[in-house]
């Protein structure tokens, strides 16, 4: 089941999510500090207090996260790079991108700049301590004192813990970055630095492991056992993660390498722009299943039909409303060549909102790239190979 998440607000103009595994990791946070750090720090007080304060510490921290993926964010506004939404879930934030970086020195700013966000927010929470300690005349500063040490902290080990070198960590986009730079290829640069992150992950699981083992034992303080499944759970994040980056990336250079010509559909339907909507529907829709056609007048390509424009359209006027009525007009972004990349095709229609191109060579249309045949052959080569057979 997939679990819901809620829109908070906004900033930079991006939406701001909660994922519903956050509510774990606060209550989790929040009962850690109310009963074992809090009470350890500042004793005598009541419990109900403990926990509000845990509450506002928990909140602070995770605004400390938002901040964080906010800093990877206004980095990649400033390359034009779309961020649709920053989520916060039980392992902190993330900020989806709709695209990669454009240059390998973009990749490491976008990449540094959380770390750089948690450092300065560390650095400053440390400087306001050292002045309230300083100016200190109430014990009432000294709870304040605390927060301020933990948040400081918090963010340091936030900045140094993203820094290490595993994809999808921070530190895994920087090494991506350089080895981008060295290598002038993404994909291989990602298969390279998310290979990193799958032996972060197993290190973590087996310091957990190793943790957890030792807890049970006596060998270490039995306080270490949670921070081992803690650990454990990182590690398989981690791994997870990785896993899927380093396949996604040999996937993406499979479709790089290979020409749009060789996953269209070479058998093409056209309908004339001037045929009405019930003609369209009874004659072409309905008879081949297609979900869309190219549009011709007079044998020449001028735009492209879908299921969706003619169902934006009263069925008690199809007879009066004519395809060039409703169609999508010819246009660069509805067109691709077939000797380009799928790659490159496949981003094209993502930026565009498109599920399928027209395959045009010379003013001919040659075929048809959809959505559906990209997914059919992504299928193919994720899928266990049994034998050989045609296509």
């Amino acid at each position: 089941m997939q679990w819901p998440s809620w829109e908070i607000g906004r900033a930079l103009g991006i939406p701001i999510r909660v994922h519903a595994s956050w509510f774990l990791v606060f209550l989790f946070v929040t009962s850690t500090l109310a009963t074992g750090y809090l009470p350890e720090s500042l004793p005598g007080l009541s419990a109900g207090r403990y926990w509000g304060m845990g509450g506002i510490a928990a909140l602070l921290l995770f605004i400390s996260v938002l901040l964080h993926e906010l800093g990877h964010s206004f980095v990649a506004l400033r390359y034009r790079i779309p961020i649709d939404q920053i989520t916060l879930f039980i392992f902190g934030g993330v900020a989806h991108m709709r695209k990669e970086a454009p240059s390998p020195h973009a990749e490491f700013l976008i990449a540094v700049a959380g770390p750089a966000v948690s450092f300065l927010l560390g650095g400053a929470c440390f400087g306001l301590v050292a002045l309230a300690e300083s100016v200190q005349t109430q014990q009432g500063l000294h709870g304040l004192i605390m927060l301020g040490v933990l948040l400081g902290m918090v963010n340091l080990q936030l900045g140094l813990f993203n820094l290490l070198p595993g994809f999808p960590l921070d530190g895994g986009r920087v090494l991506r970055a350089g080895l981008w730079a060295w290598s002038k290829d993404f994909h291989r640069a990602t298969k390279q630095a998310a290979g990193m992150g799958l032996a972060f992950g197993v290190v973590f699981g087996l310091l957990g492991a190793g943790a957890i083992m030792g807890a049970f034992t006596g060998g270490l303080p039995a306080s270490l056992a949670s921070n081992g499944g803690w650990a454990i759970v990182i590690g398989m994040f981690l791994f997870a993660t990785a896993l899927g980056s380093r396949r996604q990336a040999v996937l993406r250079q499979s479709l790089g390498a290979l020409p749009v010509k060789e996953l269209m559909v070479q058998t093409v339907v056209s309908i004339a722009h001037d045929c009405t909507l019930d003609e369209a529907v009874n004659r072409y829709f309905r008879r081949y299943g297609y979900g869309g056609f190219p549009v011709t007048d007079d044998g020449q390509l001028v735009g492209l039909v879908t299921v969706k424009e003619i169902q934006g359209v009263p069925a008690d006027l199809w007879n009066w409303r004519h395809i060039k009525d409703v169609m999508r007009p010819l246009s660069e972004s509805l067109v691709v060549a077939p000797e380009e990349p799928v790659m490159q095709a496949m981003e094209q229609m993502v930026r565009e909102g498109w599920d399928r191109l027209v395959v045009i060579e010379g003013g001919q249309i040659l075929g048809l790239l959809t959505h559906s045949a990209i997914l059919h052959f992504l299928q193919l080569q994720t899928s266990p190979k049994t034998g050989s057979g045609g296509r």
